[in-house]
């Protein structure tokens, strides 16, 4: 971007032709001083993470992508179906830990770089001896936004740059003190470079000239792109528990209609991680949860539950028409991918031989396999799946049992159906809360 008046501000930016596929141990300001001989002092270079990767030697044999994701981060921040969200070894909050298995051979991955900011610093130095300029070191990679749909270009590493510019203290045009304004310098030149370089352009280095003033000669604030990452003090969404608690019991409704889209069988088995951690009488484990992911499994215990229910529909006298009405509105487990038959076991319960005791003691236990439900149901809500619990299967425990093969102890608690709402859910009517508190 350029203007032809003096008056105005303006800088051009360009991505130089000619750099070749880099290899393993490339020097990378050799490549760039051959592509682009002509720099100049107070030049800027955004250089893509992935090149240096690949001169750095950052490339690994990886069949199992999510492997080399778990090798790399440190800390899950976020997880919805297959997508994770991490802090990697470099402090970076992003998507697979950077993780990249394009534009690398098949059955290799490309890990960032050990450390962006030496690398940036490296490139420097090297361009600084072979052409004799001083100029700016961008590492760019690409980077999700939480609130923004879209990806762009951020700066993970840097050298000779002042990656931040701190206005506050200062005055905006109408007077006003600017007392929050500090601008992500190295961000917003990263994501000019990207518009240049592009995606599979194979023009990996941008050059943005006529923004001298953003390089720090004096070295007193190159602290590198790591000034850029959020400390964890300042970081309000680090953990999100109470907030992502609230919202996941919001989202929580009773879907009844699914599409066709598979459930990742990952997303199941993490919500039953977080059921376990219900609380239980005499610190037992009473939950049991039978996954039922084959349509075919789903579809015999379906029918000898039908079945079931028609014949007790029978004993009780409803006609033909009524049968046929009250197993259509039962249907909606029928419509789901996925079936889960949660179950109660009575594994360490007391025994007192006394009818009051023993009723309370079977509650305690009841009530524990509905907390453990009930976070089973967040959990999922928190993966973007919709369920339905629904009570059928405590009506024909003993076929339940005998389909499924489950022991003589084992007590179906309903079936829960998952599965990718079909629609967005109706508007919840509020409910007030102080309706449901008595005070003493």
């Amino acid at each position: 971007m350029s203007g032809n008046h003096a008056e105005r501000p303006a800088f051009q930016v360009w991505a130089p032709a000619g750099l070749p596929e880099v290899q393993a141990g490339d020097d990378l300001a050799k490549l760039i001083a051959a592509a682009e001989p002509a720099l100049a002092d107070g030049d800027v270079l955004i250089v893509t993470s992935k090149i240096v990767s690949k001169a750095e030697g950052r490339i690994v044999r990886a069949d199992d992508r999510e492997a080399a994701i778990d090798a790399e981060a440190v800390r899950v921040v976020a997880r919805r179906g297959t997508l994770r969200i991490v802090e990697n070894r470099q402090g970076l909050v992003m998507a697979a830990a950077g993780v990249d298995a394009s534009n690398t051979p098949a059955g290799t991955v490309l890990l960032l770089p050990e450390d962006p900011d030496a690398s940036a610093g490296a490139i420097r130095d090297g361009l600084r001896d072979i052409l004799g300029v001083e100029v700016g070191v961008i590492i760019s990679d690409t980077f999700g936004r939480p609130w923004r749909s879209g990806l762009t270009d951020v700066a993970i590493g840097a050298a000779g740059v002042r990656v931040l510019d701190d206005l506050r203290g200062g005055t905006d045009a109408y007077g006003n003190p600017l007392s929050a304004t500090v601008v992500a310098t190295a961000d917003e030149l990263a994501a000019a470079g990207d518009l240049v370089k592009g995606k599979a352009g194979g023009r990996p280095v941008a050059v943005v000239r006529g923004l001298s003033r953003v390089l720090d000669r004096s070295g007193e604030a190159d602290t590198g792109a790591r000034a850029l990452v959020r400390g964890a003090a300042g970081d309000m969404f680090r953990l999100g528990t109470s907030e992502a608690v609230r919202e996941a019991v919001t989202l929580r409704r009773t879907v009844r209609a699914f599409t066709e889209k598979p459930v990742d069988p990952g997303s199941v088995r993490r919500a039953v991680a977080a059921a376990v951690t219900a609380p239980a009488p005499h610190h037992t484990t009473p939950w049991r949860f039978v996954l039922l992911e084959s349509a075919e499994s789903r579809g015999r215990l379906l029918d000898a539950m039908r079945d079931a229910w028609i014949a007790d529909l029978r004993r009780d006298g409803k006609s033909e028409e009524s049968i046929a009405k009250r197993v259509r509105r039962g249907e909606v487990l029928r419509s789901a991918p996925y079936l889960v038959v949660p179950c109660l076991v009575m594994d360490g319960a007391h025994h007192y031989g006394d009818e009051r005791r023993d009723g309370a003691e079977r509650e305690m236990f009841v009530i524990a396999m509905g907390a453990g439900v009930q976070n089973f149901l967040v959990a999922l809500a928190g993966e973007s799946l919709g369920s339905a619990w629904v009570s059928s299967t405590m009506f024909c425990r003993d076929v339940v049992r005998e389909t499924l093969g489950l022991p003589p102890g084992w007590d179906p608690m309903g079936a829960v159906a998952i599965g990718h709402p079909a629609e967005a859910p109706k508007p919840r009517a509020e409910r007030d809360t102080e309706a449901f508190i008595e005070v003493r």
